[in-house]
């Protein structure tokens, strides 16, 4: 037997996608902004512990304590894993990558949803859609160079490699987001998922706070995830603060929009990220994309839109509105 979803409510899921994209953009720009003098479990711990407080008093907005009571812990603990290993490994290679080049090539994801759809939620995706994921991995080949020798790249292969990772498990998380948001609430799900990343960062911290594993190591990333906790000095207090409100933003938007709208219909306003990411690595860094880079992005970017614009055309939602047969 199929359970029915929730009511769509799609104009409420934009609304939060692209207040999700803007807290992201910001999250991301602090993140690489003080890689290079704290470590990111450091990060993850300071603004998972003050977002959840922010989570916790929405929880009580949402219904009180018993919505945090689930049937599903475990799909719920999966999806924080998702979650923490695609902020593991993008913030990796943020630290060396500039951060239009790292973001673009995240955005396989909505790509990757379209994919995922297939086996998890029963969607047939037919070759258009499938030959524009084709061509939004094209365009992550082309970010990549591999053709290119190591000094015409700004870092190694693998490390364009990290927000491909990402991609993937975030796309899982969507996935994941969609199934348990019918009967979760999204401040819940918000409030999940930040317990996951405080007990990762612990795990980090008790193995490798002090430091210990940097020691003599060159690679920038590794660097990043290993460097000793350092309390933050002068007005980065303030910015890991920031950090921490933002959680609490990204968290509820995201697991809002998932909730409120289709994949199909929320997905591609994630797009919005890139040009907010090439607007700060600018005005920050100094940075712009050069051409080869520009054609990737361009690449990935047409994909997706393309996506979205079939299933408008087709006037069918790329996530069913029923759900599946229950497989846990």
């Amino acid at each position: 037997m199929t359970v029915q979803t929730k009511a769509q409510n799609p104009a409420t899921g934009i609304g939060f996608i692209l207040l999700g994209m803007l807290a992201i953009s910001v999250n991301d720009m602090l993140i690489k902004f003080l890689s290079g003098g704290y470590p990111l479990h450091q990060m993850v711990f300071t603004r998972s512990a003050i977002g959840i407080v922010f989570s916790l008093m929405i929880v009580q907005l949402e219904g009180g304590w018993r919505i945090l009571r689930t049937r599903t812990p475990g799909l719920h603990l999966l999806r924080g894993l998702m979650v923490a290993i695609a902020n593991m490994t993008f913030f990796a290679a943020l630290a060396v990558l500039p951060l239009a080049e790292a973001t673009a090539i995240f955005f396989v994801a909505p790509l990757m949803i379209t994919l995922l759809s297939i086996p998890f939620l029963g969607e047939k995706v037919g070759p258009l859609r499938l030959g524009a994921v084709v061509v939004g991995f094209a365009g992550v080949v082309v970010m990549t160079r591999p053709w290119a020798s190591g000094a015409e790249r700004l870092a190694p292969v693998y490390v364009y490699l990290l927000p491909v990772l990402a991609a993937l498990t975030y796309a899982i998380n969507q996935i994941l987001t969609r199934k348990l948001g019918v009967n979760s609430k999204a401040s819940a799900m918000a409030v999940y998922i930040q317990l996951v990343f405080i007990l990762v960062s612990l795990g980090f911290w008790s193995v490798a706070g002090d430091g210990r594993f940097a020691e003599d190591i060159r690679n920038e990333s590794l660097v990043f995830l290993l460097r000793a906790w350092t309390w933050p000095e002068g007005n980065d207090v303030w910015l890991f603060a920031a950090l921490g409100l933002n959680s609490a933003i990204i968290g509820y938007a995201l697991s809002a929009a998932y909730r409120s709208a289709d994949a199909a219909t929320v997905a591609p306003f994630e797009y919005v990220g890139l040009p907010l990411a090439v607007l700060w690595g600018w005005a920050i860094w100094g940075d712009l994309p050069d051409t080869v880079v520009s054609i990737g992005i361009l690449l990935i970017l047409g994909a997706g839109l393309f996506v979205f614009l079939r299933e408008q055309q087709r006037k069918r939602p790329l996530v069913s509105r029923r759900r599946v047969h229950r497989r846990y």
